[in-house]
């Protein structure tokens, strides 16, 4: 009896499909559409894509897929096992607005063509698998993350490694080592390092630009509730999205940066997402706010500490506790370690507080309504993968929950300015302070991210493995600054 239940709930599923795939076919014909772009996300968080003429968009496509050679995509199995099938979600459908002629796009789930089962190494699977163990739990319906990501925008970059030199340079017209340029008109008005939050034009020069990014990112149906210059100078900048759940918020965070590459390189600019591309300025992070509702009940509002809950206090013990291993999937470059340095502007000692911005975790206090009550993690930076990252903190904080973790007594003072004997008496431990030490702590506590085999050890082997590589590729070059500090000795 239960298997013909659940080949009959496949059959509707399939016949939703359908339905729905037919009603995107006949938009897209009404619409003037010539190109369908299938849209995918890679092991290390990037979109990957191919396209195909309307004539090859038929209905069967939402149930059946398409083949694709998976071998060369970063991540994924080797070439004995590359054939794919993308299956385009209809849900995603929406017009390009970067492709010259009109392009639908679709978002796609990754599918083996010999079991017809999911990718077990798909983000957005990985992800829908998150909410699915969530949901088995009774804890709640949905997790909904608001990320904040900033990034850079520069006008030139350029870099360079052989055998026997290494160099970088990044530049913008807004830099305030532009201050006495003469290479040209200099009309002033940059913003000063560490100081370039909030400022009004002409200091801020990339309002425009930013409106550009938030109109063009409206075309696409993202939600997002305001702009602005960020602390570093050089056209630093952050767009908030409006909250979603675990998946939809994976999709946007994709699309989001999808669409700030591709306005800025169509105003002759170049967008980056690195944690830490200026030496001496603020870093680039993704504040990751994030709360567990069931229905429409939002369960972290309580009335312990700030408002919140005791599942709430609950789950930031999670995310403090299993920190050190999130890092390898939320800070998951060399690059972000620059960022996360002890006396600087990261949080990277673990603690929690209300308000504060020095602790690893805050509680926003902005509004009194239980629907606001969150979480707010900030050691993240945007080259997660977000579906991983989002996941993963779930699942630490599930892991809270369900172990009844204490996250022990807030800490409601200015962390950065704690010295270390203070930090010692208050027992506050930090995040790695490199890629390979979060590597290692992945390694040494990962049963939590097997639960609900929302990650399985292959998985988390590879993802290891991939980037120990870059570690070591790190290790193998000299860096510039060890000559100056080394040549003479």
């Amino acid at each position: 009896m239960a298997t013909k239940k659940k080949t009959q709930t496949k059959k509707s599923r399939s016949s939703a499909k359908a339905s729905a795939g037919a009603k995107v076919i006949a938009n897209a014909k009404k619409n003037g559409v010539e190109m369908i772009d299938y849209k995918f996300c890679d092991l290390p968080g990037t979109w990957q894509h191919f396209t195909t003429p309307l004539s090859e968009f038929e209905e069967d496509v939402f149930e059946n897929g398409l083949g694709f050679d998976g071998s060369s995509i970063r991540g994924w199995k080797t070439i004995d096992n590359s054939d794919m099938l993308v299956i385009p979600d209809p849900d995603s459908a929406v017009i390009d607005p970067f492709f010259e002629r009109p392009t639908l796009s679709l978002v796609c789930n990754i599918e083996d063509p010999m079991t017809r089962e999911p990718y077990d190494r798909d983000p957005r699977h990985i992800g829908a698998k998150a909410v699915n163990f969530l949901k088995s739990t009774g804890l709640g319906s949905d997790a909904v993350f608001g990320p904040e990501p900033e990034f850079f925008v520069f006008d030139s970059v350029r870099y360079d490694q052989t055998e026997n030199s290494a160099f970088y340079e990044v530049d913008s017209v807004e830099g305030q080592w532009n201050t006495g340029e003469d290479g040209g008109q200099n009309l002033g008005h940059k913003p000063r390092y560490k100081e370039g939050y909030f400022p009004v034009s002409p200091v801020d020069s990339m309002s425009d630009l930013r409106t550009e990014m938030v109109q063009t990112m409206e075309e696409v149906g993202l939600h997002v509730e305001k702009h602005h210059h960020e602390v570093a100078t050089a056209g630093q900048a952050e767009i908030d999205l409006y909250r979603l759940p675990l998946v939809p918020m994976g999709d946007a965070l994709l699309w989001y940066k999808y669409v700030v590459k591709n306005v800025a390189r169509r105003n002759g600019k170049t967008a980056t997402f690195m944690p830490k591309p200026v030496f001496g300025d603020n870093g680039t992070g993704m504040h990751t706010h994030q709360s567990i509702w069931k229905g429409n009940k939002p369960t972290f509002a309580g009335n312990e500490y700030a408002g919140m809950s005791k599942t709430a206090m609950h789950y930031i013990a999670g995310i403090l506790q299993h920190a050190p291993a999130l890092c390898a999937f939320t800070n998951p470059t060399t690059n972000s370690y620059r960022r996360l340095v002890p006396g600087f502007e990261a949080p990277i000692n673990l603690a929690y507080s209300s308000r504060n911005r020095s602790a690893a975790v805050r509680i926003p206090t902005y509004s009194p309504s239980p629907k606001a009550k969150r979480i707010e993690v900030r050691f993240p930076d945007p080259m997660a993968n977000p579906y991983l990252a989002f996941a993963a903190m779930l699942l630490a904080g599930l892991d809270g929950i369900e172990r009844k973790l204490d996250p022990g007594q807030p800490l409601d003072k200015d962390i950065y300015s704690l010295s270390k004997a203070e930090l010692r008496k208050a027992k506050v431990a930090s995040v790695p302070s490199s890629l390979e030490d979060s590597l290692a702590a992945l390694t040494k506590d990962h049963d939590f991210l097997l639960k609900g085999d929302v990650f399985n050890e292959e998985l988390l082997e590879t993802w290891v493995d991939m980037k120990q590589a870059q570690v070591t590729d790190m290790k193998l070059r000299p860096h510039p600054w060890e000559l100056a500090l080394y040549y003479d000795g």
